[in-house]
């Protein structure tokens, strides 16, 4: 057998961000998950800006929060280019993102209509994320130390078969993930990806029960991980079934009860 494919040992790769200290700008942070977990870092310390395409909202939040704000886009490239210079333009010690933007819209494969559905979750979860980080990246290579974080979802590793697109990009975000990464080796930025699992949040909309974790818990899980040095991967212990289910032999089973729901 040649030596290629003898199987290498494992190891695990610690991640150290210092959420007590950074500097962060949290892209898609106006509500849910994002929100969250922007009060949880200034909480801890850090100095959080988040991004987002309500102005009044931003407005409203930065009043009520201390948030430095700006407004973003991450379906358009000259907005990503024009926020991460402002901020910083703004906050020259920057040395923190995440890439938290993104939709979650169901799709019927049966029919081409699901087609314009398609397009507008590849632009916005993996072309804004991709975007982001190429906006920013210049930037945080140039910091003693620095992070990237990306938001991937359990659903990059057993699809959501209603929401075939999202579960999609989520997945194509973990392997551009994997890909940033080693090419970051020997670098000073740290690559990180958190991979919710279901958590009981707006993403589908106002007024959808889509079920999943309590935010409030899913977050002090995560703040725990990111202290303790997690990584490469946060994994909350909701989203590990589907995280490792293809491993498992699970994958299916599960495919066809998120289905159901």
């Amino acid at each position: 057998m040649s030596a290629l494919w003898l199987p290498l040992p494992r190891c695990r790769i610690v991640v150290v961000m210092d959420i007590t200290t950074s500097t962060v700008f949290i892209s898609g942070a106006t509500s849910g998950i994002g929100l969250g977990l922007a009060l949880r870092l200034q909480q801890a310390g850090s100095t959080v800006v988040i991004g987002g395409r309500r102005a009044a909202l931003l407005d409203t939040l930065a009043a009520e929060h201390g948030f430095d704000t700006v407004q973003i886009d991450v379906d358009d490239p000259a907005s990503i280019t024009a926020a991460a210079e402002a901020v910083i333009a703004s906050h020259p010690s920057l040395d923190a993102i995440v890439t938290m933007s993104g939709i979650m819209r169901p799709e019927d494969l049966r029919s081409s209509e699901h087609l314009a559905v398609t397009e507008a979750t590849v632009t916005t979860n993996f072309l804004g994320t991709v975007r982001l980080v190429d906006a920013f990246l210049p930037h945080l290579l140039e910091q003693p130390a620095a992070t990237v974080m990306t938001v991937s979802s359990g659903l990059a590793f057993t699809p959501l078969a209603p929401t075939p697109t999202y579960s999609a990009m989520k997945a194509a975000v973990h392997s551009y993930t994997l890909s940033l990464r080693q090419q970051l080796v020997g670098s000073p930025v740290e690559v990180l990806e958190l991979a919710p699992p279901a958590v009981a949040t707006d993403i589908q909309g106002v007024g959808v029960d889509f079920g999943g974790m309590p935010l409030e818990a899913f977050l002090d899980e995560v703040v725990s991980l990111l202290r303790a040095g997690a990584g490469p991967e946060v994994l909350v212990q909701n989203v590990l079934p589907l995280r490792w289910a293809e491993r498992d032999g699970t994958q299916q089973q599960l495919i066809e009860r998120l289905a159901g729901r």
